[in-house]
């Protein structure tokens, strides 16, 4: 018999995929995959990048071209401030553990994180006078003093004068994130129960060789506070260098009379005086 005797061959429904029974199967799966696609871990998503981008507002009208700058270098500022009460948090807690070799690995982070914030300063020293001028109307009453989070590292550093807790007072409210910092032992606490836990004086950790992890723990929290001064100091200068050196604040400060007054505050005062020990007349 020929092949043209044959009857028809019907096709295999399954191999086509076009089974019935398969359909709901195929749909799932079409759903799942979909989900699994949405959530995805991706360098947007993760970072949440659409949000992150949307959130600088110039308010100037039109636009002012250098605003975005100045908003930029702020709120990136307020990230690693962020970023900084969280490591201080950790450095807090490996020094009441008495963990010195812990503490001096958490106190290095926390110094380059301020070497970080220190160097966005730069970028606004491309900020001519007259250009900001064109703008600073639009930023009403805002001040970097407004910053709680700094107000909050400040305080857990060791800040605690009279003066200090005045100007808190100023703004209001004292905020709920420098009120626990205040709360809580100052870093020269810390460091003194260290010391007393250890047995040992702030003297003996420089004059001998076995106290040597207590002494680099010292000069890294010096080294902290140097770093913060730097900040301070490079801060005056910008202020200065922006709107001069007699102009008041956005926030009804005085500017950078008020800046200059911060300069000379220590957090680890007796870190500085014990070097005078080793000097005599």
């Amino acid at each position: 018999m020929t092949g043209k005797g044959k009857p028809p061959q019907l096709p295999d429904r399954k191999k086509a995929g076009g089974d019935p029974r398969n359909a709901g199967a195929n749909l799932k799966k079409s759903a799942a995959d979909l989900k699994k696609s949405e959530d995805e871990v991706t360098y947007p998503s993760y970072l949440a990048l659409d949000e992150l981008l949307q959130l600088q507002r110039p308010r100037s009208s039109p636009e002012h071209p250098d605003e975005l700058l100045f908003i930029i270098v702020h709120q990136a500022s307020e990230l690693w401030f962020k970023l900084i009460l969280h490591e201080l948090t950790a450095l807090i807690a490996l020094i009441e553990a008495r963990d010195v070799l812990g503490a001096l690995t958490s106190v290095r982070r926390v110094n380059a994180l301020v070497h970080i914030v220190t160097g966005q300063l730069s970028a606004l020293e491309t900020l001519p006078p007259q250009r900001f001028a064109q703008f600073r109307g639009y930023l009403g009453t805002s001040s970097g003093s407004q910053s709680v989070q700094f107000r909050a590292i400040e305080a857990m550093s060791g800040m605690r004068d009279a003066h200090f807790l005045q100007v808190l007072k100023q703004h209001g409210e004292i905020a709920p994130l420098v009120k626990r910092a205040l709360a809580k032992p100052t870093l020269q606490q810390l460091f003194d129960d260290l010391l007393e836990a250890e047995g040992v004086t702030l003297e003996q950790i420089y004059a001998e060789q076995n106290q040597r992890p207590l002494q680099m723990l010292a000069e890294g929290l010096l080294e902290y506070e140097q770093g913060f001064a730097m900040w301070r100091f490079l801060h005056v200068q910008l202020v200065e260098r922006i709107i001069g050196p007699l102009t008041s604040g956005t926030g009804g400060t005085l500017g950078s009379k008020y800046l200059q007054q911060t300069i000379s505050q220590r957090f680890f005062p007796k870190l500085w005086e014990v070097r005078s020990k080793f000097f005599k007349g």
